[in-house]
C-alpha cells in the first residue's frame, strides 16, 4: 500500500517590500512521503519570494499554486498561470537534472530554481555550463543552515509573516523567525 501526502495548511501574510506587494495567501501543501520538511519549507519560502509576480507579471489575474512538486516530476514545485492558463512561471527547489530543467524553460516564461544542501556547491559545478544555455532560467542558492533553520517552522498548522526587503525574506510564525538571503548563481 503506498503512502499518502500529509497536507499541511498555511496562512501567509507577505509583505515584500522591494516589489510594493502585500498579500495575505491561504495555502495547502502536500508533503510527499518522501520530502523533508526542510524541502517542503523552501518551497513555502521560495513561493513567498516570488509572489510579487501575481502582480507584476500577471497584473492580479493569475494563479499562484503548488504544483504536485515530487508526486509528477512533469510539474513544478510552485508556479504561476495567467488567466489563459499559461505558465507564466515555474519554480523548483533542490538539485534537479538539467534535462527536466530545459524541458521545463520550453513551457514557461520563466524558470526559478533554488538549490538548498551542503551539497548544492558540488551539484552547481556540474551543472553550471549545462544550464548556461537557457535565457530565462535563474538559479538561486539556499544557504544549508538557513534552510535547516526553517525546520522550526514547520507544523501542520502554520500562521507565518513573510517580510521582504533589500532581497532578504525574514520568515517567521511569531516565535521563531528565519532570514533568508538567496545567492544568486544565474
Amino acid at each position: 500500500m503506498a503512502l499518502k501526502s500529509t497536507i499541511f495548511k498555511a496562512s501567509l501574510q507577505i509583505a515584500d517590500i522591494d516589489n510594493s506587494y502585500y498579500a495575505d495567501h491561504t495555502l495547502t501543501l502536500a508533503r510527499h512521503p518522501s520530502e523533508t520538511d526542510e524541502r517542503m519549507m523552501v518551497r513555502l519560502a521560495a513561493l513567498a519570494l516570488q509572489a510579487h509576480k501575481l502582480q507584476t507579471v500577471c497584473g492580479g489575474d493569475g494563479t499562484l499554486a503548488f504544483g504536485a512538486g515530487l508526486s509528477d516530476p512533469d510539474e513544478p514545485d510552485v508556479w504561476l498561470r495567467d488567466f489563459t492558463g499559461q505558465t507564466r512561471l515555474w519554480i523548483e527547489v533542490g538539485q534537479p537534472e538539467d534535462k527536466p530543467l530545459i524541458k521545463a524553460c520550453g513551457k514557461a516564461d520563466e524558470v526559478v530554481l533554488y538549490c538548498f544542501s551542503s551539497s548544492a556547491e558540488i551539484w552547481w559545478r556540474t551543472m553550471e555550463s549545462k544550464l548556461s544555455r537557457p535565457q530565462n532560467l535563474r538559479v538561486y542558492r539556499v544557504p544549508a543552515d538557513t534552510s535547516k533553520a526553517l525546520i522550526a517552522l514547520a507544523q501542520r498548522s502554520m500562521q507565518l509573516q513573510a517580510t521582504i526587503q533589500e532581497g532578504v525574506l525574514m520568515l517567521g510564525d511569531g516565535t521563531n523567525t528565519v532570514d533568508i538571503e538567496p545567492l544568486r548563481w544565474k
